[in-house]
């Protein structure tokens, strides 16, 4: 069984390690993986048997200034980074892949270039392969020239394959990185990698199955706490005009302070309950009447495929623009209700929701079938690789 080795480091929220492990468990069947996890280590995210997981230094992000912070204090940064370089490669030896899968770089977390390019050169004098797993829509930058430029020059230099997750009929990738001509490696869209759906549920904690439930999540919950401020505020005034019940998830990045101050702000309405997080959130979802949430690439692909009606407010911090990308594009195809800063005044955002539940939204069809088609391709890719190492031996 051929082995992989995958790289993936999240540094805010949690949309790419989730995504990541969905890629992951389509892999188990035919690939040895062994799952790198750069970040922060979530309590009760559950990992596919089978996986080998490594747990480096973590390191994040400060969600302002986007600067790289430890998480254990008892090291400074730059030994972390000493540390996590040396396990990288000692890792790598001892597991001894035939593909390293690096999930974004070089597209974006240039920032870990101090340990992914020593990776990246010990993976390429090995003969080993390297896989770029990339999302739908890449982060632009204000010098977005030079910043094309040098994936160009990372990818060519270093990648065999480019897997693209996402659908281009839906979102060409040419839309968001205008040089995909002058890669080098293979470049293949794979579809959007969607969690499965799981069996239904007649019971959920804290649900009353006889009132409509409206979700609120937030992803990671390290952003979007005035989104979440607003609906706290919104749910006093929302419970004369509907019969509701609001369930709020923060995240599990969420400061401690703040999930304390959103539950004793939700404790004098009856009609919300603030907790920190679910691992079924798809079940809730299922559930739902309304999701109200942040418009990262898990969240907008669990409402895609729930088909529950869906209000989004995308994260446009540090005048990253992907969020907006995709939130707007559905809001133009009547597939959600766009929602924006300006929207997030209490009484305003009673009566959005209230209008937007007569509505009947569009449903769309799109691929989604990222996970087995992953799996199909690097399956796929290998076999030619080692056919044409045969051929060349042969000759």
């Amino acid at each position: 069984m051929p082995r992989l080795m995958f790289y993936c480091q999240q540094i805010l929220g949690m949309g790419h390690l989730v995504r990541s492990m969905e890629i992951v468990r389509g892999l188990i069947p035919n690939f040895q993986v062994c799952f790198i996890n750069g970040g922060e280590i979530v309590e009760g995210f559950e990992i596919p048997d089978g996986t080998e997981v490594v747990n480096l230094p973590a390191i994040k992000t400060d969600s302002e200034f986007q600067e790289l912070r430890v998480v254990d204090s008892a090291y400074t940064l730059e030994e972390v980074k000493d540390m996590r370089c040396a396990e990288l490669l000692q890792v790598f030896d001892s597991f001894q892949p035939d593909v390293l899968m690096v999930e974004l770089f070089p597209f974006g977390r240039r920032s870990f270039s101090f340990e992914l390019i020593p990776l990246l050169e010990h993976a390429k004098a090995r003969g080993t392969k390297v896989v770029c797993s990339l999302r739908d829509i890449v982060v632009t930058k204000s010098d977005r020239t030079k910043h094309e430029e040098n994936i160009c020059k990372l990818m060519n230099q270093y990648f065999d394959l480019l897997l693209v997750h996402g659908d281009p009929y839906l979102q060409p990738l040419d839309e968001t990185f205008s040089r995909v001509a002058d890669l080098n490696c293979e470049v293949k869209f794979t579809g959007y990698v969607v969690q499965p759906q799981p069996e239904p549920v007649t019971e959920l904690p804290n649900v009353n199955a006889d009132k409509p439930l409206i979700l609120v999540s937030v992803g990671g919950g390290r952003f979007g706490h005035e989104l979440l401020d607003c609906v706290v505020e919104t749910a006093p005034i929302l419970k004369h005009q509907l019969p509701h019940q609001i369930q709020v998830f923060t995240g599990p990045f969420m400061p401690e302070w703040k999930l304390l101050e959103l539950q004793s702000k939700a404790a004098t309405s009856p009609n919300i309950r603030v907790d920190r997080y679910t691992p079924n959130l798809l079940s809730y979802m299922q559930k739902a009447e309304l999701s109200i949430s942040m418009s990262g690439y898990n969240t907008t692909m669990n409402v895609l495929t729930t088909g529950v009606r869906s209000m989004l407010l995308p994260f446009t911090g540090n005048d990253d623009q992907e969020q907006s990308i995709r939130a707007e594009k559905l809001a133009h195809l009547g597939v959600v209700e766009l929602i924006r800063s300006s929207d997030l005044n209490p009484n305003e955002f009673a009566k959005k929701i209230v209008f937007y539940l007569q509505q009947q939204p569009t449903q769309l069809k799109f691929d989604c079938a990222g996970v087995e088609k992953t799996a199909v391709q690097l399956k796929h890719f290998l076999q030619q690789q080692q056919q044409s190492s045969v051929e060349v031996v042969k000759a």
